[in-house]
Formats: structure tokens, sequence, C-alpha cells
């Protein structure tokens, strides 16, 4: 057994031999300790920014259940109009990777602050539309007349906080491509720390604050995102990192940076807009279930973010580092890197794997002390727990590929698996399989296993290290 475990996470039996190179490699030692130096940040961050959106959801849940509908209700419209910025990180994050590895400090700064003017812009744009449209966009999500008004109420507040979120999430984009993983991690779990201690505070009126219920809550989250915005633009004017928005590089925009931007993230936002319609057809169709099965819904999507965020911490490393062995010329380390993530992606779903089956009713109820809800998402976690492995495994092949820059078939897979199979599943064994809430984690579960099989095989072929950004 021994021996067998040694061969599969050796380095040296990752490649076939029309992979290998002339170049000697690293021992599996010094590959999984840089993965892992990359990875942990990645992982902790989007683990701890997990937990406390967790901890959000609890805090509004001690409102009752309509109030976790009415702010569960404005996620994917929320993702929707972030759909571009989402995108276009995809490009920074892979532009600014391969810069990295081609010691291209210009061309990384370029990037920079081409995508931070295109951020700023386009986040003031989607916060106007948003705060304007947002009682008939909750109204088409599924919002019933006990949850439009704190649905419309939270999401308007929410508008505000879009900007800063933007701008932040494209200065940490770049940062990750350029390995500065643990800059991206404390910007985000501070954000967030705050988030929570203003929810605590504004929820429930506690001090000197009022009491605001659920508008408290989208107000703890603008602040929250203010302050990690602060937190980003500070780590880009200081002259000791390899980003910096102080020098002497241009602002102008220029066509190699935006070629190759727009080659990687018009793919990336054909695959969000897939994502986002996919995602927010599925929320529909679990909102037409009811109030009480899309609360047990919603807790239970909280608890999977935990397994998603494990595997999107390791595909963010893994996409930097893709990312930055291609710009090296090192298509063998490429491979390796993203075969490396994929074993620390299957040991973390294990541990997660028994957590989530032999406390999956404890975990429902720290959100909510219904009985109905709990018992609902006791029965959700089971297909939570076999679910683990497929997503983690999927997240970190799409990174390797997002990395280096076959977004285009990262969209297509997206557009089949999330857009069509996810939605027309969960449709079918909702309601005229008759299955319910069962029905359409089934129908997430199948989602994830095509997206698993698609992006495996695309990896498996080697096309994607021939890409040029």
């Amino acid at each position: 057994m021994k021996k067998l475990l040694a061969r599969v996470f050796s380095v040296r039996y990752m490649l076939k031999p029309s992979q290998r190179t002339d170049k000697p490699l690293p021992p599996s030692k010094d590959v999984y300790a840089r993965q892992y130096r990359m990875s942990w940040p990645c992982a902790l961050e989007s683990i701890l920014v997990s937990l406390i959106g967790s901890i959000d959801t609890m805090m509004v849940g001690g409102i009752g259940p309509a109030a976790i509908t009415a702010v569960g209700l404005t996620n994917q419209p929320k993702f929707i109009l972030l759909a571009v910025i989402f995108s276009l990180n995809a490009g920074v994050t892979a532009v600014c990777a391969r810069r990295k590895g081609q010691n291209d400090h210009e061309g990384a700064n370029r990037c920079l602050r081409q995508s931070f003017i295109l951020s700023l812009s386009l986040s003031v744009l989607m916060a106007i539309l948003g705060t304007i449209f947002a009682e008939p966009i909750l109204l088409f999500a599924g919002a019933a007349s006990d949850t439009i008004a704190d649905a419309t109420a939270y999401f308007q507040i929410l508008m505000i906080s879009i900007v800063f979120m933007s701008v932040s999430l494209t200065i940490n984009a770049a940062q990750r491509g350029c390995g500065n993983t643990k800059l991206s991690m404390r910007t985000n779990v501070v954000a967030n720390v705050v988030n929570v201690i203003f929810n605590y505070f504004l929820i429930n009126g506690i001090w000197i604050f009022p009491e605001l219920g659920v508008r408290g809550a989208a107000i703890a989250t603008v602040i929250g995102n203010i302050v990690g915005c602060g937190m980003s633009v500070l780590s880009v004017v200081r002259h000791t990192h390899f980003l910096d928005l102080r020098g002497n590089v241009s602002w102008g925009f220029d066509r190699r940076t935006m070629k190759s931007l727009v080659s990687i993230s018009g793919s990336a936002m054909v695959e969000q807009v897939f994502m986002r319609i996919g995602f927010f057809t599925y929320a529909k169709i679990v909102a037409g279930l009811g109030t009480i099965p899309f609360a047990a819904h919603q807790i239970c999507m909280n608890i999977i973010n935990l397994s998603f965020s494990a595997g999107d911490g390791l595909g963010v490393a893994a996409s930097s580092l893709v990312g930055q062995s291609l710009g090296e010329k090192r298509p063998d380390m490429a491979i390796i890197y993203g075969k490396t993530g994929q074993r620390m992606a299957f040991c973390v779903s294990t541990v997660l794997f028994f957590v989530f089956i032999f406390a999956r009713h404890f975990l429902v109820s720290l959100f909510t002390n219904d009985a109905s809800v709990i018992a609902m998402g006791g029965v959700i976690m089971i297909i939570i727990a076999f679910t683990t492995h497929i997503q983690t495994a999927q997240v970190v092949y799409s990174g390797c590929l997002r990395g280096s820059g076959d977004t285009k078939f990262v969209a297509l897979s997206s557009f089949v698996s999330i857009g069509i199979i996810r939605p027309l599943l969960s449709w079918v064994l909702c309601f005229p399989c008759g299955l319910g809430l069962v029905g359409a984690w089934l129908g997430l579960f199948g989602d994830q296993t095509m997206r698993l099989l698609f992006c495996m095989t695309r990896f498996c072929g080697g096309k994607w290290t021939k890409i040029e950004v």
C-alpha cells in the first residue's frame, strides 16, 4: 500500500512519455510544497469567506425562514450583474500569471491598470441598473408576497457595495495571477469579518445601533466591501510588489493587453452568462417549491459552498501555477501542477465527505431551529456528501484550463452542463417525477458529474498547453 501511494503521489509518474521535456523535474516534495504555499491562502480564504457567509445566513435565519428566503433570492441576480466582472477577472488572472512567468513586470502592470479602469466603469453601470430594476428582477427570480419587500430592500442596498466589491475582486485576481495569494486572503477575510461584526449590531439593534433586520445585513455587507476595497488598493500602491499602480507604466489601453484580455475574458463572459442563467433558472425552480423548501435549499447551498471553496482555492492556485509554468515554457510542469492539485483536492474532499455524512443534521441546525427545515436539509446533506469529490475535482480541472487561456472550452462545457442539464434535469425530477427538493439536488449532482467528465477529458488531451496568451 505504501508503494502504491508513493507511486500515485510521485511527480515522476504524472507525465506520459510524449509530455516529457529535456528539462529535469523538481522533486515531488518541492512541487507539493510550492503548490501548498500557493493553495493554502486561496483555500483558507475561500473557506473562511464561505463560513462567514454561512454565519451571515445564520444571523438572518434568526429572523425566520422568510428572511433566509428573501436574502437567498438576491444571490443569483447579484451574480448575474457581477458576471461581466468575473469574466474580466478570469482574463486578468491568466494574463498576469503568464506575464509573471515571462518576468514581464511592465506587461503585468498594464493588464492591472486597464482592467482596473474597466472594472470600475462596468460596476458603476451595474449598480445603477440593479438599483432601478430591483423589484422586477426579484419578482422574476421567484420572490413571493411574503419576501418581496425585504428582498428588494436588501438588493438595493447591496448594489452600493458592487462597485467596491468589483474593484477589489479585480485587483485580487491580478495578485493571484502573480502568486500573491496571501494578500487576497487577508483582504477578503478582513472584509467578511467586518461584515459579520456589523451584522451583529445592525440586524438585532445591539448597543447604539438600530434594529434593521434584513436591511442591516445589507448595510453590513456594504461596510465590509468598502474595507476590503481599501485594503486591495493599498496592496498595489506600494513599490515593494510585482504589481504597482504608482509606477511609470502607462494607464492607456494597448492592443497587446486588450487582445489577450478580450480573448480570454470574452469566452469567460459566455461561460458566466450560461452559468448565471442556469443558476438563476435552477433557483427559480427551487423557489417554486415554496418558502420552507427554499429555506432548506439555501442553507444546504451555504454548506456545499464549503466543498466548493476548498476546491476553488486549489483551483485558483493551479490556475496561477499553470499560467506561470506556460509562461516559463514548461508545459510539463503545468500538467504536473494540475495533477498535484487534483490529489490535494481528493484528500480534502474525503475529510469533507465524512463530516457531511455524520454531522448533517447538526450542520443544518446551525442555521435554523425549524424542525421541518432541518429534516429536509438532512436528506440533502447526503447528496452533498457524494457530490464533494466530483465538485472539487472539476473545479481544479476548470482552474487549470482557465489558467492556460482555454476559456472557450470551459464556456462550452458550462453551457451544456449548467445551462441545459442542471435546470432541465432538476425540473423533470422536481415536478413530473415528484421528488421535490431531492430532485433539484440530484440535478445538481448530474451537472457536477458532466462538468467533471468534460474538463477531465480536455485536460488529459493536452491541447490547452499549446495556447498562446
